[in-house]
């Protein structure tokens, strides 16, 4: 297969997988531009920011820290915060994003939640490049949400909606990613002791901590349980 055939073949493999992402950053980049603008930046804001930065909550959060006092370590931490389970996520990718040349800087930069969900769960086909695959589900991603940020930005000086419950869409789907994952596994294990893990924490730490606890958490559950869960979901 030829290069321009192999990078065709990504593409049009990766598109359908992007689609649920499209939806639902469509309303959020349009939700996150109008806030911007009722915030009192201009269009270039939202659009700069969702190129450089790509991170869907911080993005909404930098909107307050834009406005509030210059506070240089509270700013960086609350990042560190807030992206930290991207920490696990490249940990995750990392036997995957091997030999993908020099596409894995983007890889790595471009990797936000739903990329993430999406390379790491798909069943990528044998004819299908791996490498651009992954390319292409960020890439298209990225431009999902670059677009959406910039439209609500434009369209925020020109029209009033009522934007209160559009997040939610990004949930929902997640929820509907994870049971897809489940519904894979002959025997969720994995799933059941992450939900068992999150329970505890939510309970432990409360609403506003509980995240990077329950990623800690789950990985150690997994690290230490990895050889007996591997043969559990042996067929047999």
């Amino acid at each position: 297969m030829s290069r321009s055939n192999l990078v065709k073949n990504a593409l049009k493999t990766a598109f359908p997988y992007t689609i649920p992402i499209f939806a639902g950053f469509w309303f959020l980049g349009l939700t996150y531009g109008i806030y911007m603008n009722i915030s009192g930046f201009s269009f270039w804001y939202p659009m700069l920011m969702s190129l450089t930065i790509f991170g869907g909550s911080l993005e909404f959060v930098a909107v307050t820290m834009l406005l509030g006092t210059f506070a240089p370590m509270q700013t960086l931490i609350m990042t560190l915060m807030i992206q930290a389970r991207h920490l696990f996520y490249g940990i995750s990718m990392l036997d995957k994003f091997k030999g993908t040349g020099w596409k894995k800087p983007y890889l790595i930069f471009g990797m936000c939640d739903e990329s993430f969900s999406i390379n790491y769960t798909a069943d990528i086909p044998e004819t299908v490049d791996r490498g651009w695959f992954m390319f292409f589900v960020t890439l298209l991603n990225q431009i999902y949400w670059v677009f959406g940020a910039t439209l609500g930005g434009v369209l925020g000086s020109m029209i009033s909606i009522n934007t209160e419950g559009l997040e939610f869409a990004m949930t929902a789907m997640f929820v509907v990613i994870f049971l897809e994952q489940c519904f894979k596994e002959k025997r969720p294990y994995s799933a059941l002791l992450g939900i068992g893990a999150s329970i505890l924490c939510r309970l432990g730490f409360g609403a506003d901590s509980f995240l990077i606890p329950t990623m800690l958490c789950i990985l150690l559950v997994l690290t230490v349980l990895r050889r007996p869960l591997e043969k559990a979901g042996e067929p047999a």
